[in-house]
Protein backbone atom coordinates (compact mmCIF):
# COMPACT_ATOMS: atom_id res chain seq x y z
CA UNK A 1 0.00 0.00 0.00
CA UNK A 2 1.04 3.48 -0.93
CA UNK A 3 0.68 4.79 2.77
CA UNK A 4 3.32 2.38 3.70
CA UNK A 5 6.32 3.29 0.94
CA UNK A 6 7.67 6.67 1.15
CA UNK A 7 9.54 7.74 -2.09
CA UNK A 8 12.98 9.34 -2.00
CA UNK A 9 14.43 11.88 -5.12
CA UNK A 10 17.57 13.79 -5.15
CA UNK A 11 17.55 16.78 -6.52
CA UNK A 12 19.58 19.54 -8.40
CA UNK A 13 18.75 22.32 -10.56
CA UNK A 14 15.49 19.56 -11.30
CA UNK A 15 12.88 22.04 -12.08
CA UNK A 16 12.55 21.41 -15.70
CA UNK A 17 10.86 17.87 -14.81
CA UNK A 18 10.37 18.19 -11.42
CA UNK A 19 6.92 19.19 -11.16
CA UNK A 20 5.73 16.62 -13.48
CA UNK A 21 7.31 14.19 -11.79
CA UNK A 22 5.89 15.24 -7.84
CA UNK A 23 2.60 15.64 -9.76
CA UNK A 24 2.20 11.52 -10.56
CA UNK A 25 3.09 11.05 -6.57
CA UNK A 26 0.68 12.73 -5.09
CA UNK A 27 -1.02 9.19 -3.77
CA UNK A 28 2.43 8.43 -1.67
CA UNK A 29 2.12 10.05 1.55
CA UNK A 30 5.72 10.75 1.83
CA UNK A 31 8.04 11.84 -0.75
CA UNK A 32 11.62 12.75 0.70
CA UNK A 33 13.69 15.29 -1.55
CA UNK A 34 17.27 15.34 -0.66
CA UNK A 35 18.58 19.00 -2.87
CA UNK A 36 22.48 18.89 -3.12
CA UNK A 37 22.86 22.87 -4.23
CA UNK A 38 20.35 23.96 -6.60
CA UNK A 39 20.26 27.41 -7.83
CA UNK A 40 17.08 27.49 -9.54
CA UNK A 41 13.96 27.08 -8.51
CA UNK A 42 13.67 23.37 -7.94
CA UNK A 43 13.00 23.89 -3.83
CA UNK A 44 10.15 26.19 -4.98
CA UNK A 45 8.36 24.03 -6.86
CA UNK A 46 8.97 20.55 -4.15
CA UNK A 47 7.62 22.94 -0.90
CA UNK A 48 4.24 23.48 -3.01
CA UNK A 49 3.83 19.71 -2.38
CA UNK A 50 1.85 18.90 0.60
CA UNK A 51 3.51 15.72 0.73
CA UNK A 52 6.89 16.49 -0.16
CA UNK A 53 9.53 16.56 2.84
CA UNK A 54 13.14 18.74 1.59
CA UNK A 55 15.95 18.07 2.93
CA UNK A 56 19.33 19.43 2.08
CA UNK A 57 23.44 18.23 2.00
CA UNK A 58 26.38 18.34 -0.15
CA UNK A 59 27.05 16.30 -2.88
CA UNK A 60 29.14 13.44 -1.40
CA UNK A 61 28.33 10.76 -4.79
CA UNK A 62 24.75 9.43 -5.81
CA UNK A 63 25.18 6.20 -3.85
CA UNK A 64 25.89 7.90 -0.83
CA UNK A 65 23.34 10.58 -0.90
CA UNK A 66 20.82 7.63 -1.70
CA UNK A 67 21.19 6.37 1.50
CA UNK A 68 21.32 9.50 3.02
CA UNK A 69 17.70 9.78 1.62
CA UNK A 70 16.89 6.63 2.70
CA UNK A 71 17.41 7.13 6.24
CA UNK A 72 15.16 9.95 6.46
CA UNK A 73 11.95 8.12 5.23
CA UNK A 74 9.67 7.38 7.63
CA UNK A 75 8.76 4.07 6.18
CA UNK A 76 10.94 0.70 6.10
CA UNK A 77 10.06 0.28 2.22
CA UNK A 78 11.46 2.59 0.30
CA UNK A 79 10.37 3.61 -3.63
CA UNK A 80 13.55 5.54 -4.84
CA UNK A 81 13.51 7.53 -8.18
CA UNK A 82 15.15 10.43 -10.06
CA UNK A 83 14.13 13.65 -10.51
CA UNK A 84 14.15 13.43 -14.25
CA UNK A 85 11.77 10.17 -14.00
CA UNK A 86 7.82 10.20 -14.42
CA UNK A 87 5.48 7.32 -12.44
CA UNK A 88 2.82 6.63 -14.87
CA UNK A 89 -0.28 6.13 -13.18
CA UNK A 90 -0.71 2.73 -14.38
CA UNK A 91 2.83 1.75 -11.90
CA UNK A 92 1.35 4.36 -9.31
CA UNK A 93 -1.52 2.00 -9.05
CA UNK A 94 0.25 -1.35 -9.73
CA UNK A 95 2.37 -0.50 -6.75
CA UNK A 96 -0.38 0.35 -4.14
CA UNK A 97 -1.77 -2.71 -4.63
CA UNK A 98 0.98 -4.59 -4.45
CA UNK A 99 1.20 -6.81 -1.65
CA UNK A 100 4.99 -6.12 -0.67
CA UNK A 101 6.90 -9.22 0.48
CA UNK A 102 9.74 -9.30 2.76
CA UNK A 103 12.99 -10.98 1.00
CA UNK A 104 11.67 -9.52 -2.06
CA UNK A 105 13.22 -6.35 -4.37
CA UNK A 106 11.09 -5.22 -6.77
CA UNK A 107 12.73 -4.13 -10.44
CA UNK A 108 10.84 -1.67 -12.94
CA UNK A 109 11.48 -1.37 -16.76
CA UNK A 110 12.37 2.48 -18.31
CA UNK A 111 11.55 4.08 -21.08
CA UNK A 112 14.20 6.32 -21.58
CA UNK A 113 13.32 9.71 -23.63
CA UNK A 114 16.06 11.78 -25.28
CA UNK A 115 14.41 15.25 -26.04
CA UNK A 116 11.19 13.87 -25.38
CA UNK A 117 11.41 11.06 -28.06
CA UNK A 118 11.53 7.49 -26.45
CA UNK A 119 14.29 5.71 -27.93
CA UNK A 120 14.00 1.67 -28.86
CA UNK A 121 17.95 1.42 -29.76
CA UNK A 122 21.45 1.61 -28.35
CA UNK A 123 20.74 -0.98 -25.41
CA UNK A 124 18.23 1.90 -23.96
CA UNK A 125 14.73 -0.52 -24.71
CA UNK A 126 15.50 -3.62 -21.85
CA UNK A 127 16.40 -0.93 -19.33
CA UNK A 128 15.40 -2.81 -15.84
CA UNK A 129 16.18 -1.15 -12.30
CA UNK A 130 15.66 -2.36 -8.86
CA UNK A 131 13.89 0.48 -7.07
CA UNK A 132 11.53 -0.64 -4.63
CA UNK A 133 13.09 -2.30 -1.48
CA UNK A 134 13.02 -2.52 2.29
CA UNK A 135 15.40 -0.78 3.72
CA UNK A 136 15.86 -3.17 6.99
CA UNK A 137 17.05 -5.90 4.22
CA UNK A 138 19.18 -3.64 2.10
CA UNK A 139 19.53 -0.95 0.46
CA UNK A 140 22.30 0.89 -2.16
CA UNK A 141 26.04 0.83 -1.84
CA UNK A 142 28.40 3.43 -2.26
CA UNK A 143 29.08 3.60 -5.42
CA UNK A 144 29.44 7.91 -6.84
CA UNK A 145 28.01 6.72 -9.86
CA UNK A 146 25.94 4.03 -11.23
CA UNK A 147 25.20 3.11 -7.87
CA UNK A 148 22.47 0.10 -7.34
CA UNK A 149 20.62 -2.00 -4.87
CA UNK A 150 22.47 -4.63 -2.69
CA UNK A 151 21.45 -7.90 -3.39
CA UNK A 152 22.27 -10.93 -1.80
CA UNK A 153 21.25 -15.01 -1.56
CA UNK A 154 18.55 -14.00 0.08
CA UNK A 155 16.76 -12.01 -1.86
CA UNK A 156 14.39 -12.44 -4.88
CA UNK A 157 14.03 -9.52 -7.73
CA UNK A 158 10.19 -9.55 -9.17
CA UNK A 159 9.76 -7.44 -12.20
CA UNK A 160 6.52 -5.52 -11.90
CA UNK A 161 4.80 -5.03 -14.88
CA UNK A 162 4.33 -1.18 -15.56
CA UNK A 163 6.95 1.59 -16.59
CA UNK A 164 8.80 4.58 -15.32
CA UNK A 165 8.83 7.25 -17.90
CA UNK A 166 12.61 8.41 -17.90
CA UNK A 167 13.79 12.00 -19.31
CA UNK A 168 17.53 10.42 -19.79
CA UNK A 169 19.08 13.74 -21.61
CA UNK A 170 17.13 16.80 -22.97
CA UNK A 171 19.70 17.89 -25.68
CA UNK A 172 23.28 17.55 -26.86
CA UNK A 173 24.46 19.97 -24.57
CA UNK A 174 22.80 17.86 -21.32
CA UNK A 175 24.32 14.94 -22.49
CA UNK A 176 27.64 16.21 -23.19
CA UNK A 177 27.52 17.71 -19.40
CA UNK A 178 26.08 14.64 -17.94
CA UNK A 179 28.62 12.12 -19.66
CA UNK A 180 31.59 14.58 -18.54
CA UNK A 181 30.01 14.76 -14.95
CA UNK A 182 29.68 10.53 -14.42
CA UNK A 183 32.89 9.83 -16.01
CA UNK A 184 35.01 11.88 -13.33
CA UNK A 185 32.46 10.00 -10.84
CA UNK A 186 33.46 6.63 -12.51
CA UNK A 187 37.28 7.09 -12.81
CA UNK A 188 37.41 8.80 -8.98
CA UNK A 189 35.25 5.00 -7.81
CA UNK A 190 37.44 3.09 -9.39
CA UNK A 191 40.96 4.67 -9.15
CA UNK A 192 43.83 2.64 -7.65
CA UNK A 193 41.55 -1.11 -8.20
CA UNK A 194 41.32 -0.86 -11.64
CA UNK A 195 44.03 -0.04 -14.47
CA UNK A 196 43.87 1.67 -17.66
CA UNK A 197 46.24 3.08 -20.80
CA UNK A 198 45.82 5.75 -23.62
CA UNK A 199 45.31 2.60 -26.12
CA UNK A 200 42.78 0.39 -23.71
CA UNK A 201 40.53 3.84 -23.47
CA UNK A 202 40.71 4.58 -27.54
CA UNK A 203 39.56 0.61 -28.18
CA UNK A 204 37.03 0.14 -25.60
CA UNK A 205 35.10 3.75 -26.46
CA UNK A 206 35.52 2.07 -30.44
CA UNK A 207 34.29 -0.98 -29.17
CA UNK A 208 31.42 1.04 -27.36
CA UNK A 209 30.47 3.55 -30.69
CA UNK A 210 30.40 -0.10 -32.82
CA UNK A 211 28.15 -2.20 -30.32
CA UNK A 212 26.24 1.08 -29.44
CA UNK A 213 25.39 2.20 -33.39
CA UNK A 214 25.86 -1.38 -35.03
CA UNK A 215 25.12 -4.45 -32.44
CA UNK A 216 22.01 -1.64 -30.65
CA UNK A 217 20.66 -0.77 -33.94
CA UNK A 218 21.80 3.08 -33.06
CA UNK A 219 21.69 3.29 -36.96
CA UNK A 220 18.10 2.63 -37.22
CA UNK A 221 17.83 5.46 -34.92
CA UNK A 222 18.71 8.25 -36.94
CA UNK A 223 20.66 11.74 -35.95
CA UNK A 224 19.33 10.42 -32.08
CA UNK A 225 20.88 7.17 -32.72
CA UNK A 226 24.14 8.69 -34.01
CA UNK A 227 24.24 11.09 -31.69
CA UNK A 228 23.86 8.94 -28.40
CA UNK A 229 26.61 6.15 -29.98
CA UNK A 230 29.19 8.72 -30.21
CA UNK A 231 27.99 9.75 -26.78
CA UNK A 232 28.58 6.47 -25.34
CA UNK A 233 31.83 6.19 -26.82
CA UNK A 234 33.05 9.08 -25.97
CA UNK A 235 31.97 8.22 -22.20
CA UNK A 236 33.76 5.53 -22.40
CA UNK A 237 37.09 6.82 -23.66
CA UNK A 238 36.43 9.76 -21.07
CA UNK A 239 35.93 7.57 -18.01
CA UNK A 240 38.97 5.59 -18.63
CA UNK A 241 41.71 8.08 -19.97
CA UNK A 242 40.38 9.86 -16.80
CA UNK A 243 41.26 6.57 -14.80
CA UNK A 244 44.66 6.51 -16.55
CA UNK A 245 45.54 9.78 -15.45
CA UNK A 246 44.26 9.48 -11.56
CA UNK A 247 45.92 6.36 -11.29
CA UNK A 248 49.23 7.91 -12.79
CA UNK A 249 51.81 9.18 -9.63
CA UNK A 250 51.62 12.92 -8.72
Amino acid sequence: MAENITVTILTKNSAKHLEECLQALQRFDEVVILDNGSTDNTMEIARTFQNVKVYENAFTGFGPLKILATEKASNDWVLSIDSDEIVIKELVEEIRTLKLEIGTVYSIKRDNYYNRKKITCCGWSNDWVNRLFNRRETGFNTNLVHESVVLNSSIQVKKLHNTLKHYTFDDTSHLIKKMDHYSTLWANDHKGKKKSSPMNAFFRGVFTFFKSYILQKGILCGSNGLVISVSNATGTFYKYFKLYEANKPK
